[in-house]
């Protein structure tokens, strides 16, 4: 044996006991927390100009609420507790001026627009009932109001129009338990286990089958978590039309495939045993299957993305900065996340884009679910806007906006965290080449978008809303669908409707349409509509004359009507379509933005139906149109319980103006169609439920405006891509390894 080894071996026992001792100590020393680098300022529209579109601030509502209190010389009841005879208030929300006036004060350094409110009256203590529209202001101290329900509408709003208030859910529920269930107690008890607590209501919309109508069907479920998929087969049509709640009645019943006149009918059937029953298991109060509570243990944490050098946008009360991009945002009542004024490299490119209407059409062969059309605006997208949890519902940093609302109430109410704006890398390029031809290189830029997002619960279904900023210059519109499906009780020929998702649970079909209204305003507020399409064309080999080639051409068209420019649902659209400026860009080509939609959508109501009027905005992918300050919106509120004399018609706003160098709106709907399936248990997935559509910029710069971002790579074979001057992501292992300072988790969704 070598004497040397021992020593040897100990040297080398010492010097690794030293790097590990190293390594560990290194490991247990906390990086470096991140700091935030002042952000490149880039020319955008001012951050006070845009308070001209912003929402209502909570002191403005309570301004608002206290003069109409003082002003209209009638007695306001809290829409909280508010029976159908009384007057209340139903909602309060911006008005936004007229677009015109908006342009001269933010174009022309004209004077601003007066900060008005609009709010929606019901006036149940009147000779004639009616639903009231008053514009008050100006804001901050409200001196003057002005009825425009005439103006608007054209008439007055029938009351039986009016969206229900909670109140009157609350009214019919304690109708059911009080008075029409006390008709069937041995029924009850027997098959249901009633005990006055352990049963849920879900209504129906529209109320009946003509104008005038108020009568519902009210699906009963199980009264556990995620009751939409625990019915139980009863379901009960009550007749609350009259505004003196003691009259209402129940006008029929159905259970388990059978009609009956009333409860005691149906009590009466039972208890001469003339009735087939399908008693249903009492499920535990988490709901067993419908419970949404993980069935997996704890693991491993899911990826979390961060800023390491803080966010590279800006937020100044309504208005966003994000690279090349700025606009202002709000949140309406009826119709949800919109936006005002974007801008990109400082030009405008669109005034508006807001959602409108979302709208369900449900099959079965159960009364309340074949009667169902949804039409979520007239129950609230924005008042129904959920608080968003941190790092599941948006990135953990990104930052969460609160919204205020006065809806069914005399003091507004804030929803925490309703809204949230994050930058996102998608984790794919945007554009890239790698090149081993010729020259050796690569180019490419991180897809980094910024993303405004709100989620709407309304009833079983949450929908996600974004708008998508990128780099190039597009926007884009999303929708994407979750929460509980639909269901009703499995019976006879149930499945034609549906799939079978549990026991007793019929998953129902559905389509599901989203509509959206674009005002682009591209170089300017005069467009016209350009279609650009391919074609075949068969044409002799030059070289070699006897031969045939086949090649697709160019083929355009402008659409100089609205009716040339409403698209049917399922009909062919050119594959190109935009809205084109007066101006040309370095290239001789009319600047312009493409509409591009992604739709897989269900077939539409039949136009045969006595209701389609009130949805018929459903009927076209797009329709573009003249701007009209009157034709505000595709639809209205009043249309859900008065479908068959729709307040708004959509279809009035196509007659075949010309819309060549004019102020257009384009109308964008996209939907899908749902087969309810057993993976809708527990819980409706986002992934293949997304729809929506795509602004991208033709020809409306020179060159892709994204080869000016500071996110670019690009390095050859003959530069050092270890370089942090050449190549930035070389760098993220110093620019990147600090850590992010996350604030501590909160929810304040149940306080809402």
């Amino acid at each position: 044996m070598n004497p040397k080894l021992p020593y040897v071996l100990l040297v080398g026992a010492a010097v690794t006991i030293f790097i590990l001792s190293c390594m560990l100590l290194s490991r247990g020393r906390r990086s470096p927390s991140c700091e935030s680098q002042p952000r490149v300022a880039e020319k955008t529209g001012s951050s006070s100009q845009s308070l001209v579109f912003a929402d209502l601030t909570p002191e403005e509502m309570v301004q608002v609420v206290r003069y109409l209190q003082g002003n209209l010389g009638v007695q306001l009841v809290d829409a909280s507790r508010a029976k159908p005879s009384d007057n209340c208030i139903a909602s309060v929300d911006v008005q936004v001026p007229a677009k015109a006036e908006v342009l001269r004060f933010l174009d022309a350094g004209g004077a601003r627009p007066a900060r008005e409110a609009l709010a929606v009256l019901y006036f149940g203590s009147q000779p004639e009932p009616n639903v009231t529209e008053y514009v008050v202001g100006p804001l901050p101290t409200p001196v003057y109001h002005r009825d425009v329900t005439v103006q608007k509408y054209g008439g007055k709003v029938p009351y039986h129009r009016r969206p229900m208030l909670g109140s009157e859910f609350k009214q019919v529920g304690t109708f059911l338990a009080m008075m029409a269930f006390a008709a069937a107690p041995t029924f009850l008890k027997e098959v249901m286990e009633y005990d006055g607590t352990n049963v849920a209501f879900q209504t129906t919309a529209p109320h009946g089958f003509q104008s005038g109508d108020r009568k519902s069907w009210f699906i009963v479920f199980q009264n556990v978590s995620g009751f939409f998929v625990h019915p139980v087969g009863l379901e009960v049509l009550v007749d609350h039309s009259s505004l003196d709640v003691s009259r209402w009645v129940v006008r029929r019943v159905f259970y388990n495939g059978q009609y009956y006149r009333d409860m005691a009918h149906l009590e009466s059937a039972y208890v001469q045993c003339r009735i087939s029953v399908e008693k249903v298991r009492k499920a535990p109060q988490d709901g067993d299957f419908s419970t949404m509570k993980t069935r997996a243990p704890a693991s491993a944490l899911f990826p979390l993305q961060y800023e390491p050098q803080g966010p590279r946008y800006s937020i100044r009360k309504n208005h966003v900065v994000f690279q090349a991009w700025s606009f202002a945002f709000g949140m309406s009542v009826s119709r949800g996340l919109r936006l005002f004024d974007i801008r990109h490299k400082g030009e405008r490119v669109a005034y508006e884009i807001s959602v409108q209407e979302a709208l369900s059409v449900y099959g079965s062969n159960c009364p309340g679910g074949m009667s169902t059309r949804y039409m979520d605006g007239s129950f609230g997208i924005g008042r129904y806007a959920s608080p968003l949890v941190r790092g599941v519902d948006c990135p953990y940093s990104a930052t969460y906006v609160d919204t205020h609302a006065l809806s069914e109430t005399l003091s507004p109410r804030t929803k925490k965290a309703s809204l949230c704006i994050f930058e996102q890398n998608l984790g794919s390029p945007l554009r890239r080449h790698y090149s081993n031809l010729q020259s050796l290189y690569y180019g490419g830029l991180v897809n980094s978008a910024l993303v405004v997002r709100s989620i709407a619960t309304v009833g079983n279904q949450d929908y996600v809303w974004d708008f998508i900023f990128y780099q190039n210059g597009a926007i884009e519109g999303k929708v994407q669908a979750t929460g509980y499906t639909s269901s009703s009780f499995l019976h006879g020929d149930g499945l034609r409707y549906g799939n079978r998702v549990w026991e007793h649970t019929l998953g129902t079909i559905r389509t599901h349409s989203i509509n959206y209204k674009v005002d682009l305003d591209v170089g300017g507020v005069k467009n016209s509509l350009v279609a650009h399409d391919m074609a075949f064309e068969m044409t002799r080999a030059p070289w070699s004359p006897e031969q045939q080639i086949e090649r697709p051409r160019l083929t355009k068209k402008v659409l100089d009507t609205e009716d040339q420019a409403a698209f049917r649902l399922q009909s062919k659209m050119p594959r190109y379509i935009y809205f084109a400026a007066n101006s040309k860009n370095k290239w001789g080509h009319q600047r312009g933005y493409r509409i591009q939609i992604t739709s897989f959508a269900g077939d539409h109501v039949p136009e045969s139906s006595s209701m389609e009027r009130a949805i018929s905005w459903a009927r076209y992918q797009l329709a573009v149109t003249r701007r009209k300050e009157e034709e505000p919106t595709s639809t209205s509120i009043y249309n859900q319980n008065d479908p068959w004399t729709p307040t708004v018609a959509f279809v009035n706003f196509i007659d075949n103006e010309t819309i060549t160098n004019e102020d257009l709106v384009a109308w964008i709907t996209a939907g899908f169609l749902h087969i309810p399936h057993s993976e809708d248990i527990p819980n409706t997935v986002t992934v293949g439920n997304s729809v929506g559509f795509l602004l991208r910029p033709y020809n409306y710069y020179d060159l892709d405006p994204s080869i000016y971002s500071h996110d670019g790579v690009f390095f050859t074979s003959e530069q050092d891509f270890t370089a942090c001057d050449t190549n930035p992501v070389a760098c993220l292992p110093k620019t990147a390894s600090c850590l992010p300072s996350f604030p501590p988790f909160t929810y304040d969704g149940f306080q809402n």
